[in-house]
C-alpha cells in the first residue's frame, strides 16, 4: 500500500496555481483581492522551496491525543557507561548509609546508665530517621507527580510543510480560521517577525515549535527539521490550536480552508458527572475531547446542559469511553440519545388511511377535527379555508395576513445543498445596506448566486409560483435555512438578490419595521407548534401588511423623539429662565403672568408622553411586530396538513444467502426500507442497500449481529431527511376507517410516538390519558 501511495500520488511541485488560488481563499474572497504581500506567498506554494529565506508556511488539518508515556522523551532509554558508573557510586553510598544506621540502633539498645555521651549519640540517631523519614516522604511525592504526568494526555498537531523548513525551537505565526491578512497587515510592520513584540490582532498568535516529530505508525521518532514537502507531528501546541490552523513566519499568509468530513454529527447525548463535585474534571475533559476528535461537536444548552454530538452510535460510544477513561477520568450518567427531527407541512391527502377518496364515505365520527381546530384557533384570529390567517399587532396599528405553503422536495433539497452560499448572501448584503465598502464579491461567487438563482426558478414554477424567486423575502432559520419567506403586497420592495446589483433603496412605512418580520419569520422556522423542532421546506408569504396612521407616527415618532425631547427640554430650560428674569424685573407686581409660559410647554410634553404611552402599554411596535409575524406563521403552519420529519441513516449490509431473511426481519422491525439488493460476482455474499431511521438505529448493528450470528455486517451514514407519512394528529372518522382501525385505533400512530416523546424531553404539555380504554373494574375478594 504505502509503495502505490509513493507511485501515484502527485509530487508537491506538481501543483497546480488554480488550486493553491483556491487553498488561499477562504469564504467569498477572490485572489485579486487578497494583499500584494499575500499574492506574492502564491510564488513560494509553486516552488515548494526548502531554502533558509523561504517563507515557512505549515496546515495543521487536526489535532490527536497521545499517551505521554509513548513521546520519545519520556520512553526508556540504553544507560551510557557515566550513568552507570554514578548509579553504582550512588548504590555504595546508601549501602555504606545502611550499615552505619544499623550500628547506631545496636548502640542505642545498651543501657542508659553507662555513659552520658551515649544520649548525644541517640540524639544524632533520631535527626537520621526524621532525615530518613523526609527523604521517603520526597520519593513518593515524586512517585505520585511522576504518575500523574505519565497519565497526561499530549496532543500532537498533524501538519504537513509546504514552504520553507520547520525548525525546533523556531518562533512562528499561529493563525486561526477566521483570520484576515488585509485587516492585519496595516497593524503590523512588513518586516516584522513572530520574536518582535507585536500588538494584539485578532484570531493570530505567536507560538515556538518545542518538539518535531516524524510519524512512524503508533511510534514517533524527534526531529531537529522538516524541509517542505512533508507530513510532521508538533508537540505543544494544544493551547493555541483548537482543532485546524495555518502556522507562518508571514503575517500576510491567509488561513487554509478547513478539511470538510463526509460523516455528520447527528446524535446528540447530554452528559452530567455522577458525583456534582467532578464537574471541573467533566468540562475539562469534554475541551480535550473537543479537541481530540474533529468530527465531534461538545455544546453547553441554554438549560446548562453539557452536549456531545456524535456521528453516529458506535462514534458516540467511542467518544464517552475516551471520556471516562482518559480525558475526565470520572463517573458519567448519559442520557438517551436526543434524536433531531424536523417539521413540515403536505397538500391536502386525496385519499384516506384505508385509501378510499375523501369527502366520498359517510361521516359517523363522533369526534369532528374541523370543530375541535376551530376551536383551537382564539378570537381576533381569522383563517380562510385556503389557509390565509389574518392576524392584528396587540395595539391594532398593524394587521398581516400570511400563508404557508409546502416546497417541492427539489427546492428543499437545494437549500440544503447551498446553506453556505445562502449565508455568503446574507453577509453581503448587511454590508451594502450598512453602506460599508467591503471585500469584493468574487466574480466565481457571483456567478455561483446566479446559478443558484436560475435553479430556483427552474424548480419553482406555475401559477402559485409566479414570481417568486423575486419576492423571496428572507431564508430561515438563522437566515440560512430551507424555508422561504415571500412578500406579496403592494409598496414594498426589499430582496435576498441586492449582492447581484438589484438593490432598490426606497423610503416606505414598511422600511422601518421590515427587519420585525423577518425576526418573527426567523424564531417561527426556529421551533415549530408540533413539538418546537426546526421547520423545513416550508414556504410562508405574506399577502397583506396594513400599518395604520398612528403606526406610522409611531414609527416617525420613534425615530424623532430623541430630537423632540431635547428641543422641549431646551424650550423649557429657556422659559424657565426667561419667567425668573421677568420676575426680577418686575419685583413680584404681576405674579400670576410670569409662570403662564410654562404650563403651556409642559401640556405639549404630557400629550407626546401620552401618545408614546399610547404605543408603550403593549411594548415597542416592533416587538409586537415580531409576537403578531410569529403566531400568523404558527396558526397558517397549522392552517395544512402537518408532518414531522425523520432523519434517515443510508445502511449498507453485507451478508451471505442463509440469512437474508432474519436481515429483512430485523429491517422491518424498525421501521427499515430496502432500496437495492445485489449479489457480489464470485461470492456468495449479498450487498443490501436500506434506508433505516436514526430514531430506530439504537442497538441495531448488535441485533443484526446477534440475529444472523455475525454474518451479516451494517455500516451507517447519515444519508438525508424524509416525511413520516402517518399523521401525528390522526383519529378515526369515517366508518371504513372505524371498521378498519377500531373505535380507540389500537395501532400505534408512529409519528404521534415520535413527537409525544420529543415534547415530554422538553417539558411541553402531553395529551395522553393515565388509564387508557379501561373496560372493567376487578374488584379482589378479601381471603376469610
Amino acid at each position: 500500500v504505502l509503495a502505490m501511495v509513493c507511485n501515484k500520488l502527485p509530487s508537491p511541485l506538481d501543483i497546480t496555481a488554480e488550486r493553491v488560488e483556491k487553498l488561499m481563499c477562504v469564504g467569498a474572497r477572490t485572489f485579486d483581492s487578497l494583499p500584494p504581500e499575500t499574492q506574492e506567498l502564491k510564488n513560494a506554494f509553486m516552488k515548494c522551496s526548502s531554502e533558509g529565506t523561504a517563507p515557512v508556511i505549515v496546515f495543521v488539518s487536526k489535532m490527536f491525543a497521545v499517551d505521554a508515556k509513548a513521546l520519545p522523551q519520556n520512553k526508556p532509554r540504553p544507560l551510557t557507561q557515566e550513568e552507570i558508573a554514578h548509579r553504582r557510586e550512588l548504590a555504595k553510598r546508601r549501602h555504606a548509609e545502611k550499615l552505619a544506621a544499623n550500628q547506631g540502633k545496636e548502640l542505642s539498645e545498651k543501657p542508659p546508665s553507662e555513659n552520658s555521651s551515649e544520649v548525644a549519640e541517640n540524639t544524632g540517631d533520631t535527626k537520621g530517621e526524621e532525615q530518613q523519614l523526609t527523604g521517603q516522604v520526597e520519593i513518593v511525592t515524586s512517585k505520585a507527580m511522576k504518575q500523574e504526568a505519565d497519565n497526561k494526555e499530549s496532543f500532537i498537531a498533524f501538519a504537513r510543510v509546504f514552504s520553507g523548513v520547520v525548525q525546533r525551537g523556531q518562533k512562528i505565526f499561529v493563525l486561526g480560521p477566521k483570520y484576515d491578512p488585509a485587516e492585519s497587515l496595516h497593524k503590523l510592520s512588513s518586516q516584522c517577525s513572530a520574536t518582535n513584540d507585536l500588538p494584539l490582532v485578532p484570531h493570530m498568535t505567536c507560538c515556538t515549535l518545542e518538539n518535531l516529530y516524524l510519524l512512524m505508525g503508533r511510534e514517533l521518532e524527534d526531529l531537529e527539521e522538516v524541509p517542505a514537502g512533508n507530513v510532521l507531528g508538533i508537540g505543544g501546541l494544544q493551547d493555541f490550536v483548537l482543532k485546524s490552523a495555518t502556522l507562518s513566519t508571514s503575517p500576510a499568509c491567509p488561513p487554509f480552508t478547513p478539511l470538510n468530513f463526509e460523516a455528520t454529527p447527528i446524535v446528540r447525548v447530554a452528559v452530567e458527572p455522577k458525583h456534582p463535585s467532578d464537574m471541573p474534571q467533566l468540562v475539562r475533559g469534554m475541551k480535550l475531547l473537543n479537541q481530540a476528535d474533529p468530527c465531534v461537536q461538545v455544546l453547553i444548552q441554554e438549560t446548562g446542559e453539557h452536549v456531545l454530538v456524535t456521528a453516529g452510535e458506535v462514534h458516540l460510544q467511542r467518544c464517552l469511553d475516551d471520556l471516562k477513561e482518559r480525558f475526565a477520568k470520572v463517573e458519567i450518567s448519559v442520557s438517551a440519545p436526543i434524536i433531531p427531527f424536523r417539521e413540515t407541512i403536505t397538500r391536502p391527502p386525496k385519499v384516506d388511511m384505508v385509501n378510499e377518496e375523501i369527502g366520498k364515505q359517510q361521516k359517523v365520527a363522533v369526534i369532528h377535527q374541523t370543530k375541535e381546530d376551530q376551536n383551537k384557533i382564539p378570537e381576533g384570529i381569522q383563517v380562510d379555508s385556503d389557509g390565509l390567517v389574518t392576524i392584528s399587532t396587540p395595539n391594532k396599528q398593524a394587521t398581516l395576513s400570511v400563508r404557508a405553503m409546502p416546497l417541492p422536495e427539489e427546492v428543499t433539497r437545494l437549500l440544503e445543498e447551498n446553506s453556505d452560499l445562502i449565508r455568503t448572501m446574507e453577509q453581503l448584503n448587511t454590508s451594502l445596506n450598512e453602506d460599508k465598502k467591503g471585500h469584493e464579491i468574487n466574480q466565481k461567487t457571483l456567478d455561483r448566486i446566479k446559478e443558484f438563482k436560475q435553479k430556483l426558478e427552474q424548480n419553482l414554477q406555475g401559477r402559485k409560483w409566479r414570481n417568486a424567486v423575486d419576492q423571496i423575502w428572507s431564508f430561515g432559520p438563522r437566515k440560512c435555512g430551507p424555508n422561504i419567506l415571500l412578500y406579496n403586497f403592494e409598496g414594498y420592495k426589499r430582496s435576498v438578490w441586492q449582492c447581484l446589483g438589484n438593490a432598490v433603496k426606497e423610503v416606505s412605512k414598511y422600511r422601518d419595521f421590515d427587519n420585525s418580520i423577518i425576526s418573527g419569520f426567523q424564531l417561527a422556522t426556529l421551533s415549530g407548534p408540533m413539538c418546537e423542532e426546526p421547520l423545513m421546506g416550508v414556504c410562508f408569504t405574506v399577502e397583506k401588511w396594513e400599518i395604520n396612521k398612528v403606526g406610522e407616527m409611531l414609527s416617525t415618532s420613534s425615530q424623532d423623539s430623541g430630537e423632540c425631547d431635547a428641543t422641549e427640554h431646551k424650550q423649557n430650560e429657556d422659559t424657565t429662565l426667561t419667567s425668573s428674569c421677568t420676575d426680577e424685573v418686575r419685583s413680584g407686581n404681576e405674579p400670576q403672568d410670569s409662570g403662564q409660559s410654562v404650563p403651556k410647554s409642559s401640556e405639549k410634553i404630557n400629550k407626546h408622553k401620552g401618545e408614546v404611552l399610547l404605543a408603550d402599554c403593549y411594548g415597542p411596535f416592533s416587538g409586537q411586530l415580531i409576537a403578531t409575524m410569529k403566531e400568523a406563521c404558527r396558526y397558517a403552519l397549522q392552517a395544512k396538513p402537518q408532518r414531522l420529519m425523520a432523519a434517515m441513516y443510508t445502511c449498507e449490509i453485507m451478508a451471505t444467502a442463509e440469512v437474508l431473511g432474519r436481515v429483512y426481519a430485523v429491517l422491518s422491525k424498525r421501521e427499515g426500507r430496502v432500496l437495492q439488493e445485489e449479489m457480489k460476482e464470485g461470492t456468495d455474499v449479498f450487498i443490501i442497500k436500506a434506508v433505516l431511521p436514526v430514531a430506530e438505529s439504537f442497538g441495531f448493528a448488535d441485533e443484526i449481529r446477534k440475529r444472523t450470528s455475525g454474518l451479516a455486517s451494517p455500516q451507517l451514514v447519515f444519508s438525508h431527511w424524509e416525511i413520516i407519512s402517518s399523521d401525528p394528529f390522526w383519529v378515526p372518522t369515517t366508518e371504513e376507517e372505524y371498521l378498519h382501525f377500531g373505535e380507540k385505533a389500537d395501532s400505534e400512530n408512529q409519528a404521534r410516538k415520535y413527537m409525544n416523546a420529543v415534547r415530554k424531553r422538553k417539558g411541553l404539555y402531553v395529551e395522553e390519558k393515565i388509564v387508557e380504554h379501561a373496560e372493567k373494574q376487578r374488584t379482589l375478594s378479601r381471603n376469610k
